[in-house]
């Protein structure tokens, strides 16, 4: 009949994904350990290195690979040109912010969850935790060097390129989690292993949707990419090697190089409101049709 042929196809879709999530979970174990090792000698700045092991924990196998190959020395004194290549620095740059904010969502969606929050009230949480972790910590304490030691000055500093970024990787964690999770039974809760599969996808897709942003921000030196530091062997200090991957030093060179412009202020807006209205659009379809 009918209803017996679809419960053996949903019987065997939910042994599929199972069986998805426990080789992704395995490969991801695997990931993490092995970029937790590994980034040790790499010469990254400190919270970048805690950013890889951050996005690990939950896009694995692909955290691996792109650390591999886009910021892993492949041989000693080579991490300065390595990881020059604009892609390169924007994959750096996206990986901040999905680390920072990423968790920020993560852990809303979960508290959200638990305390059995409405659609609204859980998706503002979600956004309040992500930014509020990825901009006051993540971004403006973690890189306060940058802003010459000032955590006032890198608040002001990371506020913009923060808030665009974070809109456009909500969006993209918005369209899977909460379209996805719904059709996965149990999936809600974040004591099954469905809700922690399914909010790794939704940052990856995130991740990708934020990308062409950081695109953007990384080629008109408002965030920088990745960096290099190295320890003198003088000093126990971490020297910076390599001063054309901070922020301030491509704000410096924008200035004095001609052909480098800097956007202007209609256009720095112009892309925040786009920013604004992509997350807005994605919240209200997602609170329109996510549960239908």
């Amino acid at each position: 009949s009918y209803h017996s042929a679809k419960s053996t196809i949903l019987l065997i879709c939910k042994i599929m994904l199972d069986g998805v999530m426990l080789l992704w979970f395995i490969l991801t174990a695997l990931s993490v350990l092995y970029i937790a090792i590994d980034i040790v000698s790499t010469p990254e700045a400190f919270v970048l290195k805690w950013g890889f092991v951050i996005l690990a924990l939950f896009s694995g196998p692909l955290a691996a690979f792109f650390y591999v190959l886009a910021c892993r020395e492949p041989l000693p004194m080579t991490h300065e040109q390595y990881v020059r290549p604009v892609w390169k620095q924007v994959l750096g740059s996206t990986m901040h912010c999905a680390a920072g904010d990423g968790l920020g969502i993560i852990i809303g969606a979960a508290i959200g969850s638990l305390l059995q929050l409405n659609p609204i009230m859980d998706i503002s949480l979600e956004y309040i935790l992500g930014f509020g972790f990825g901009w006051l910590f993540f971004q403006a304490f973690a890189m306060r060097d940058m802003a010459g030691g000032s955590y006032k000055k890198s608040l002001k500093m990371t506020f913009i390129p923060e808030f665009y970024s974070m809109n456009l990787l909500m969006c993209g964690m918005l369209f899977v989690s909460k379209f996805w999770m719904p059709a996965v039974v149990g999936s809600g809760s974040p004591t099954s292993l469905a809700f922690w599969f399914i909010m790794s996808i939704a940052l990856i897709a995130g991740f990708l949707v934020a990308y062409p942003m950081n695109w953007w921000l990384v080629t008109n030196h408002m965030k920088h990419g990745m960096i290099t530091f190295r320890k003198d062997s003088s000093s126990s200090d971490m020297k910076e090697m390599d001063s054309g991957h901070d922020m301030k030093s491509m704000q410096k060179e924008s200035q004095k190089t001609s052909d480098v412009k800097t956007p202007s202020k209609n256009l720095i807006f112009g892309v925040g409101l786009f920013s604004v209205v992509a997350i807005a659009v994605s919240i209200v379809i997602v609170l329109k049709f996510s549960q239908a």
